[in-house]
This record gives C-alpha cells, sequence and structure tokens, in this order.
C-alpha cells in the first residue's frame, strides 16, 4: 500500500505519516484546520532538521521525506488512498461520523483503520456501510520512535485486510501486536496495575510517591516511576483512559479509578504540561528525597510487579493475545525491562500465586484475584516459555 491518508495532523497523525513517507509511501495529511496543517509541517521541519544535524539522516534523505508527505484541508483529497488512518480526538461519535463520511469518498478496496488507544473498533467499524475494511492501527508515541503497533481486527474485519496491514507495518520497519478487540487492546490493559496499584499504595500511606518511583525504578529497572511517567503522560489523559477501561470492563474492581488522580485532574494539577501534578516542574523546584529501605523497597517493586503479571496472564488466558505478543507489547510499546511473562517464569510462576494470594487474603478484594491460568500452570508445573519445570 504505497498511498497512506493521515486524518489528523497533531503529534500522532503526523508522527504515523513521518513513518510512512519514511518508508517511502505517498502520504496526505488531512486536518480541516489549516493553522494545524502548518504547525505540523513546521514540526517535521525542526524533527527532521534535528536527524541531520545528529547525522542520523542526510539532506537527500530529509527532502525525500518532506517530499512524500502533502497537507490537504478537504476530507476528498484521501479519496485515492489504498490505506487511511485517523488519528484525532478519543470520541466515539466523532470518529464514526469521520469515517462514515470518508467511505464516501474512496475506493471500495481502502482499508479505513483507527489508531485509537481503546476504543471499540467493531462500535467504529459499524459507521461504515462496508465494515469488513476497518481495522485498528495503534501507534505509539512517539510514532517514528516507538517499535509497536498493535493491530486490532474487529469482529467484522475481513482476514485479507488483517493480513494486508500486518505485512504494510512490518515493512514500515514496526513490530507487530495483535490483539483482540477488548478494552484497552494489550498494553493500557496490561499496564494498568502500574499506575493502580502504586496509587492504592500511595493512598494506604504505605510510602510516598517519591520512593514508590525510587523502588520501581531501582529494583524493577523501569526507566520511569509510575507518577513520573503519569505526570509525563498527563494525569488527565491517564485518569480518563482508566476510567474508560473500567467502565468498559462492566466496573471490574481490577481496574478502579484512583481518587487521588481524579482530584489532581480536577484541580489542574496535569503534570509537565501544568507546571504540577505529583512533583512540581517550575524553575528551581526539587524533587522529595525517597525513603531508601531496601525492605519497603522490595514490598512496593514486588506487589506492584505480581499484579503486572496476574494482569498479563489473564490477557493470554482469554486469548486478548499471544505470550509473545504480550512481552513484545510491555517491552516495545511502553520500555518495560522484560517481558511480564518472561518476569512470572523468572520469578517462578508458584512465586506469582503466592504473592497474590496474599494480597486477596490480607485484602478480601476481588481486585487481588489470581489469574486462573497460572493457578492451571502451578498444577502442570509449567512455565509460559520454558516449558514444564525439572
Amino acid at each position: 500500500m504505497q498511498r497512506i491518508g493521515i486524518i489528523g495532523s497533531g503529534t500522532m497523525g503526523s508522527g504515523i505519516a513521518q513513518v510512512a513517507a519514511t518508508a517511502g509511501c505517498t502520504v496526505k495529511v488531512f486536518d480541516s484546520n489549516e493553522q494545524a496543517l502548518e504547525k505540523s509541517k513546521d514540526a517535521l521541519e525542526k524533527i527532521l532538521s534535528r536527524l541531520v544535524e545528529k547525522g542520523r539522516i542526510d539532506e537527500v534523505e530529509k527532502n525525500r521525506i518532506q517530499g512524500n508527505i502533502f497537507y490537504v484541508s478537504n476530507l476528498k483529497d484521501l479519496g485515492d488512498a489504498n490505506l487511511t488512518i485517523e488519528a484525532i480526538i478519543e470520541d466515539l461519535e466523532i470518529k464514526k461520523n469521520v469515517f462514515s463520511e470518508l467511505e464516501n469518498y474512496v475506493s471500495e478496496n481502502t482499508i479505513i483503520a483507527s489508531n485509537t488507544s481503546s476504543l471499540s473498533i467493531a462500535s467504529i467499524a459499524s459507521s461504515l456501510k462496508n465494515p469488513k475494511r476497518c481495522i485498528g492501527i495503534h501507534f505509539f508515541n512517539p510514532a517514528p520512535l516507538m517499535k509497536l503497533v498493535e493491530v486490532i481486527p474487529a469482529v467484522q474485519t475481513s482476514p485479507g485486510v488483517t493480513e494486508e496491514v500486518i505485512n504494510t507495518i512490518k515493512d514500515w520497519k514496526k513490530v507487530v501486536a495483535l490483539a483482540k478487540d477488548t478494552p484497552g487492546f494489550i498494553v493500557n490493559r496490561v499496564a494498568r496495575p502500574f499506575y493502580g496499584e502504586s496509587l492504592r499504595i500511595l493512598e494506604e500511606g504505605i510510602a510516598d510517591v517519591a520512593t514508590i518511583d525510587w523502588s520501581l525504578k531501582t529494583l524493577g529497572g523501569f526507566r520511569m516511576g509510575p507518577f513520573e511517567l503519569m505526570d509525563f503522560i498527563g494525569n488527565d489523559v491517564n485518569y480518563t483512559v482508566t476510567e474508560a477501561v473500567f467502565k468498559a470492563f462492566y466496573y471490574d474492581p481490577r481496574y478502579k479509578p484512583s481518587f487521588t488522580q481524579k482530584r489532581l485532574s480536577e484541580a489542574g494539577y496535569l503534570g509537565r504540561k501544568s507546571g504540577k501534578g505529583y512533583y512540581e516542574y517550575d524553575e528551581g523546584s526539587e524533587k522529595p528525597e525517597p525513603i531508601q529501605d531496601e525492605i519497603l523497597a522490595q514490598y512496593i517493586f514486588e506487589r506492584v510487579l505480581v499484579m503486572l503479571i496476574n494482569e498479563a496472564a489473564d490477557a493470554l488466558f482469554w486469548n486478548i493475545a499471544s505470550a509473545e505478543d504480550i512481552d513484545n507489547a510491555m517491552t516495545k510499546g511502553v520500555n518495560y525491562p522484560k517481558g511480564l511473562l518472561s518476569w512470572a517464569d523468572e520469578k517462578g510462576i508458584d512465586w506469582c500465586v503466592n504473592t497474590i494470594d496474599k494480597l486477596y487474603d490480607e485484602y478480601r478484594e476481588d481486585r487481588y484475584r489470581c489469574s486462573p491460568i497460572l493457578r492451571k500452570m502451578v498444577k502442570e508445573k509449567r512455565r509460559f516459555f520454558y516449558g514444564v519445570v525439572s
């Protein structure tokens, strides 16, 4: 597929356009806002110029990439695209309206995709006269740098469309994780405990923000602690995703949002973009020092880790994705130091079951229920990637 249409010229849409253009595709970026298109064009110039300065590309390559991208303000201009990818606001009705209009302009063979991070692909596809052409293609920010792309077929999606999209994304030098059309897909589902359980530990008064972040970075090897990451993402964005996943899973307590994050969002303490979140970002402000207690740090790390492992295991149990795709999704989509199922093998499946059962015994909350697949694996003495335990 050589002719690509991108709907939305924000950070994500512009990033996807850069990826496709770098791969040699002719790309048209649509936005009804002319100023947004100019901003996208200027941003690409800065990004590519920086790459030239660093010696990553030369001027010839820069000009080639820019020459592959065209900016249009009429949706009809995407009519010749083989593949269109929508990257606009996470509002189901707005997306459905755009898809319904777009279908009037493109050919019957054009694949129509959404970059949504958590909305139902089946619901989006229902807005089309030919829903078989619809699929989810979820890039991660920043799209040119992050290797992972989740590909999510809807129940309506033609198998041929799925195969064609997977081949195209691989041609763009990305790692594909094939996911079932369920809330949060792989990453935004499996990653919830990284934030949720850390917030729970904070709300219980077990440790402060700096100590929790320090524990997970020092013992877990995570690049950013959960509170640093929430401030980076934006507390409003992170809370909205958590709330959406909680609602979509029929209010399963495992995905219950935090009042702490809700109040920060309501107060406008959104993180880096507002100058204040869990930390302060004004000039001269200093980060609080963590309590460097090894026993406390081990408790925090293991409690968050086992919840992450349990969520990854449950995603496998419900056939959301393969074990390989789940681990690839977490290492290449959100830069986890290890795949969670590989981590479970390393810690021992019996350790996982015992640790989460202790949490359940303490709290008696369904939030801490152990995934059936873990119990079954202990009985059968199996591991996720290394077969039978000797």
